[in-house]
């Protein structure tokens, strides 16, 4: 028995030391319960250095999200850098992947204007979107972002989205809402390069490759580590003790000015009179 607690002893601190560093050679992995498991331990050791490496080498991608300006009217800034594994997608194109929540949308007739000039990509779905709805009666809307290449770096990517605040209900105890927006999804096309496995899966994407719209190309999904998880946006609301004194002064303003317009017109507005044709 006391050999028997010994031998799993040894085994189980070579297995621990067999994973913690992958660095140690397989000679030198000593076990003392047999050839078989000898083997075993060594197989092991090389599956789980593959794997410690393979996840080094694909999470070198990053991708940040930063929202510029202040008030509802905010431009949504997106940033990627490839990691060194993603060198070899080259001439592909690159797109952010998000979904907005419905505290936030983007205004289709203006991302219209925006493409016609050149100065931003994107595709949204649904396409047709209530520019006038409010935050509870909104539904998510999914953007695909493509990305221009940085001048200033080989491997990085960015691009701006216009985006504004939804109204949203008044609140209890708190003057603003606060809008969540998740790290984005990193996407590549390319029609021309085979990627690695190890670090890029095929997807399926509602949209062509940006310049490629006659050619089937395939887009691929690539991990990445965001700096942060997410974003939020804060927007001015409300509050509820405060909607008795809104609708009074309302009230008030509306009558006030229906008065001043009315007299304005009964003082310099030109009447002609009106004759019936007999």
């Amino acid at each position: 028995m006391a050999v028997l607690g010994g031998g799993l002893a040894a085994l189980l601190c070579a297995l621990h030391d067999a994973f913690v560093d992958c660095t140690t050679s397989l000679a030198e992995v000593v076990c003392l319960c047999g050839d078989h498991v000898h083997c075993s331990v060594n197989t092991v050791t090389r599956l789980s250095c593959v794997i410690l490496d393979v996840q080094a080498a694909c999470q070198d991608t990053t991708v940040t999200q930063e929202l510029l300006k202040e008030g509802f009217h905010r431009d949504l800034l997106v940033k990627v850098e490839l990691g060194v594994v993603e060198a070899d997608a080259g001439g592909c194109a690159v797109a952010a992947r998000t979904r907005l929540p419905p505290g936030i949308y983007v205004d289709p007739y203006e991302l219209a204007s925006l493409q016609r000039h050149n100065l931003t990509k994107a595709v949204l779905i649904p396409d047709v979107i209530d520019v006038e709805a409010p935050e509870y009666l909104a539904t998510d809307l999914l953007v695909l972002l493509y990305l221009e290449p940085d001048p200033r770096c080989s491997r990085c990517f960015r691009a701006a989205l216009p985006v504004h605040g939804r109204y949203h209900r008044p609140a209890e105890d708190r003057e603003e809402a606060l809008v969540v927006l998740k790290s984005p999804e990193v996407l590549v096309c390319c029609c021309d390069n085979r990627l690695s496995a190890e670090c890029w899966k095929p997807v399926e994407v509602e949209a062509p490759c940006l310049g490629k719209d006659n050619v089937p190309c395939q887009w691929y999904s690539v991990t990445h580590k965001p700096a942060s998880e997410e974003l939020i946006l804060q927007i001015p609301v409300g509050l509820r003790q405060h909607s008795s004194l809104v609708c009074v002064v309302t009230l008030l303003v509306t009558v006030l000015c229906s008065s001043l317009i009315l007299a304005a017109v009964c003082k310099y507005g030109h009447f002609s009179p009106v004759t019936g044709s007999e």
